[in-house]
């Protein structure tokens, strides 16, 4: 069911030492999310998702994971939960299939060969099962890192920056598979990352987290304001007189002067074509008109305040 809460952080805290890497994190997944988990490098993303696997302990706060206390219930818990928060290790002279194997021994599930194979195959390894590990790529081993995940069947998979170090196709096919494992298997995701661009391609729902506090959660769509865009634009000169026939044309839009020849302001959408044909029939020569993303200036603002 939608709209089910899979997991709770409730005023999270954790420090080391004097520094004080979580301060106060609250935030909640629900059931079928892809969940964006957002904010600059050293935000405190990946102290949380160690806490959220208790492989550290918070110094307060209280986690609840399928409706269950994560300090209480720990072991059941975690038998339905998947994670990557750290670069996959791997046997690199044992091929995929072997490593896997290994693993399923090692963690007490049992499967059969034919599982092995299927699950290669989803996550895009067919045909490189018997390959040593050693000489797969870099995404390659990530993806081979979410198989290993997924051999006990998770419900909910925690994946810590899973496209840093990829190349521009390791990102695409790490992105696609991500995608495949909410819409395919039903499983729930949450991803953290520094890089917008991922969370806007991925993630329904997403928190902004920085400095060990949580800036703001919601949904993705609508922190982007999809019907309002800030627009940039650029002229050969006189700025300010092109503000004046803006503010003129249409007096609800706020706008900002940002050089002699730059201006800024807030639109929305289906107002742009008429504002540049105005502008261009008013004899204004526009250099550049470029859309800025909402949600790009949102990080920017929360994470720099």
């Amino acid at each position: 069911m939608q709209n089910e809460p899979i997991l709770s952080v409730s005023h999270l805290q954790k420090s080391f030492g004097s520094f004080q890497a979580v301060k106060d994190v609250s935030f909640t997944v629900q059931k079928g999310d892809i969940f964006g988990f957002l904010g600059p490098n050293g935000a405190g993303k990946s102290t949380t998702m160690r806490c959220m696997l208790s492989l550290i302990k918070p110094d307060a706060g209280q986690i609840q994971i399928f409706g269950k206390d994560l300090k209480k219930e720990r072991s059941a818990i975690l038998t339905r939960v998947g994670s990557i928060v750290e670069k996959p290790d791997f046997y690199k002279y044992l091929s995929a299939l072997k490593n896997l194997e290994i693993f399923a021994r090692i963690s007490g599930v049992a499967v059969t060969e034919k599982q092995l194979y299927e699950q290669l195959e989803f996550v895009g390894l067919a045909g490189r099962e018997k390959d040593k590990v050693g000489g797969f790529s870099h995404g390659m081993k990530q993806r081979l890192g979410i198989a290993q995940t997924l051999l006990h069947e998770p419900e909910l998979i925690i994946l810590d920056e899973p496209t840093t170090g990829l190349d521009p196709q390791g990102i695409i096919e790490v992105r696609e598979l991500i995608l495949r494992l909410k819409n395919e298997q039903q499983k729930t995701v949450i991803l953290s990352s520094h890089q917008l661009s991922e969370i806007e391609l991925l993630a329904n729902r997403m928190v902004i987290i920085n400095r060990g506090e949580c800036v703001i959660e919601g949904q993705v769509a609508e922190l982007m304001n999809e019907q309002e865009t800030t627009l940039h634009i650029e002229l050969a000169e006189n700025a300010q007189a092109a503000a004046a026939f803006i503010a003129n044309l249409y007096p609800e839009i706020k706008l900002k002067i940002e050089s002699p020849k730059t201006l800024e302001l807030t639109i929305e959408k289906h107002l742009i074509p008429g504002l540049n044909a105005g502008l261009v029939a008013a004899d204004f020569q526009i250099m550049a008109l470029e859309p800025k993303r909402k949600l790009e200036d949102f990080f920017i603002q929360m994470t720099q305040a």
